[in-house]
């Protein structure tokens, strides 16, 4: 009775032993040239003459499977909690939490991004493929997403050598678009005047921190667990999909929104500001005249919609848990609260620092008129600011080209002016119930 269950037992104890060897030549077939010499095949054979020579010193049958027994048993628990072999390799994740804040011009996105660039575990760049649309402004969004997706996957990867083909030779830390909204590149190792857990304005940093090199952007960058970049240049989803797949990349979606009659009022403010990107999103031609304001923002609600559907309907695997639709008006209704759904989301602490940070930046007096200001305001009130100020006749136009943007997202369409000026009448709803 002894003998079969023993030899069973060697049986299974074998197979599983082949199995896990087998595991093993399977995670590193490229890692070797040639699978005969690979050293799981030598371990094999060595164990079978091992077996071979002490089943012939033992006289007794017993003892051998016994013997034979416990050493597959060692071989095992060895395969199991260690390689087979010092060349396999481990699984390396990426050492890092990359984060892009993906949404459009006059949205939020640069009071979004501060949310991100105050925390002292964030390296933060905003809008760094501004250096490709100003160098190659001939050309479409379309034509340029391959060029700013691989400059994103490079400052994502701390590889600042990206700008050598859009800036001269003779570069500084402060030809970087907005580099001084970057608290990461106002603090050490980039300037040594403030603290890294310092809340750093624009400003400030603007007139100390301006004269370091270039190369302490990546010396910076390198420091840090999370990267995160702010951008208003993609328009399509799925041109990030190779980013989302790249196993070098962590990366994380944040799709920031906001009612489109507020962006055109507020890109009203701004159009000389805009101009050269309106250009580039839909045409020169496309740009003037009366419809010339109105055929951009179609462009963009458009692609607000496709976003919003790759990223939450039919979603690729690659994708489950990576995207996450945050609207503005959610953000200035409760600060802390949407700030701390985007921390959780990008694995990052809410100290309490930011958290009197955010209270404060967001219940002031300030009005947010001028683009990438980023100071004290009441974001409720500014975020309102449309239904005081923009005519119901352009509020029309909009709600014309951006309906389907606006069904989909939550934002309610107004009939009348009297609408427009109840502001009692609240114009959000739960996108979910849009679906």
């Amino acid at each position: 009775m002894f003998f079969p269950m023993a030899l069973f037992a060697v049986v299974v104890t074998a197979s599983l032993v082949v199995w896990q060897l087998f595991k093993t030549l399977s995670l590193q077939r490229d890692s070797y040239e040639s699978d005969l010499l690979h050293p799981a095949f030598f371990m094999i054979l060595n164990f079978l003459c091992l077996c071979r020579s002490l089943a012939t010193m033992m006289k007794s049958r017993r003892v051998q499977v016994l013997l034979i027994l416990a050493v597959l048993t060692f071989l095992l628990i060895h395969c199991h909690f260690q390689p087979c072999s010092n060349n396999a390799p481990v699984e390396r994740k990426p050492s890092s939490v990359h984060i892009l804040i993906l949404s459009s011009w006059r949205s939020g996105s640069s009071f979004t991004g501060q949310l991100f660039s105050q925390h002292p575990s964030v390296f933060y760049l905003m809008e760094p493929a501004w250096h490709v649309w100003v160098t190659m402004y001939q050309n479409s969004a379309k034509v340029l997403h391959m060029a700013v997706r691989d400059l994103v996957r490079s400052v994502f990867l701390c590889d600042m050598s990206v700008f050598d083909a859009y800036m001269s030779s003779q570069k500084k830390k402060s030809d970087l678009f907005q580099w001084e909204t970057s608290r990461a590149l106002c603090s050490p190792p980039a300037c040594d005047l403030f603290s890294r857990s310092d809340i750093i304005t624009a400003g400030n940093c603007r007139t100390i921190c301006a004269k370091s090199p270039f190369s302490t952007v990546e010396e910076a960058c390198k420091t840090y667990s999370h990267v995160a970049i702010k951008e208003v240049r993609f328009f399509d989803l799925k041109v990030l999909y190779p980013l989302l797949t790249d196993p070098s990349l962590n990366l994380k979606i944040i799709h920031l929104v906001r009612d489109p009659r507020a962006v055109f009022r507020s890109r009203e403010n701004t159009v000389a500001d805009l101009k050269r990107d309106s250009n580039i999103v839909v045409g020169a031609e496309r740009t003037k005249g009366e419809m010339g304001p109105y055929n951009t923002m179609q462009v963009i609600c458009k692609s607000h919609v496709e976003i919003y559907k790759a990223g939450s309907q039919a979603v690729p695997s690659f994708l489950k848990d990576r995207y996450l639709l945050v609207r503005y008006e959610d953000i200035v209704r409760d600060p802390l609260a949407l700030a701390a759904q985007m921390y959780r989301f990008a694995e990052l602490h809410f100290t309490p620092e930011l958290q009197k940070w955010v209270h404060n930046i967001t219940h002031g007096n300030g009005q947010g008129a001028q683009a990438f200001d980023i100071s004290s305001r009441d974001a409720l009130k500014v975020s309102q600011a449309w239904r005081k100020t923009l005519p119901f006749q352009k509020i029309e136009k909009v709600q014309r080209v951006c309906k389907d943007a606006m069904d989909l997202l939550g934002y309610q369409l107004i009939q009348s002016e009297g609408d427009q000026k109840n502001m009692s009448l609240d114009l959000l709803f739960d996108h979910n119930s849009s679906k």
